[in-house]
C-alpha cells in the first residue's frame, strides 16, 4: 500500500522537528517600531505655544477642512489683484512643496522661501500645503498652519486656494509686496 509506505516516510522525514513558537513568517522587511513612529507622529503634531523668532505663532492655529478653499487678503489691496489671484491670472515664479514635513519643518522652509521670493522681488507664488487626510479624522495639520502662518506675515499681501490643474484646494497662490526694483514697471 502506497498510502503507508507516503506516511512512513514522511514520519522518517520530519523525526525530530519542533513545531514553530509562532505563526508569521519572516518576510525579510524591520519591524514597525510602533512606539517610535507614536512618538514622531506626535511630535509633529504637538504645537508650541510659543512665538518663534520669525514671527510665525502657532498660539492660534485656524482649523480648516481638507476640501476648504483658502482665502484672505491684508486691508488696503485692491480687489482686482485679488480677484485676478483666485482666477489664477496673477502667474507664479516659485513654488513650495510642504507635503510629508513637521510643522516645525515646514514652518523654517515656508519663511525661508518667502524671504527669498521676497529679495528676488516675486510677486506669486504657489505654497503646496496638501490635504492631509489623517488617520484620527482630524483636521489637516500643515494645511491649517500655512493659513494662519500666511496672516501673519509681513509680506504675505493675499493668498487663495489654487486653480485645480495647480493643486485646487491642496495649495495657495501668495500675492507677495514687492518693493519696486530699478527698471521695473508695473
Amino acid at each position: 500500500m502506497q498510502n503507508d509506505d507516503d506516511s512512513s516516510l514522511f514520519q522518517a522525514a520530519v523525526r525530530g522537528a519542533r513545531p514553530i513558537g509562532h505563526d508569521r513568517a519572516d518576510t525579510g522587511k524591520p519591524r514597525l517600531d510602533i512606539r517610535r513612529i507614536t512618538e514622531q507622529r506626535t511630535n509633529a503634531t504637538s504645537a508650541t505655544n510659543e512665538t518663534k523668532v520669525d514671527g510665525l505663532s502657532d498660539q492660534f492655529v485656524i482649523d480648516v477642512g481638507a476640501e476648504d478653499p483658502l482665502h484672505w487678503v491684508r486691508d488696503g489691496v485692491q480687489e482686482s489683484q485679488i480677484r485676478k489671484l483666485k482666477a489664477g491670472q496673477v502667474a507664479f515664479e516659485g513654488s513650495l512643496d510642504l507635503h510629508g514635513l513637521t510643522v516645525e519643518k515646514a514652518r523654517e522652509q515656508l519663511w525661508a522661501f518667502i524671504a527669498e521670493a521676497c529679495r528676488y522681488e516675486i510677486r506669486c507664488v504657489r505654497i503646496t500645503h496638501g490635504k492631509a487626510a489623517r488617520i484620527d479624522g482630524r483636521r489637516p495639520l500643515i494645511k491649517s498652519h500655512v493659513n494662519t502662518w500666511l496672516r501673519q506675515h509681513p509680506q504675505v499681501l493675499g493668498f487663495a486656494s489654487c486653480l485645480p490643474k495647480h493643486g485646487g484646494t491642496g495649495a495657495v497662490y501668495v500675492m507677495l509686496k514687492r518693493t519696486m526694483l530699478e527698471g521695473r514697471d508695473e
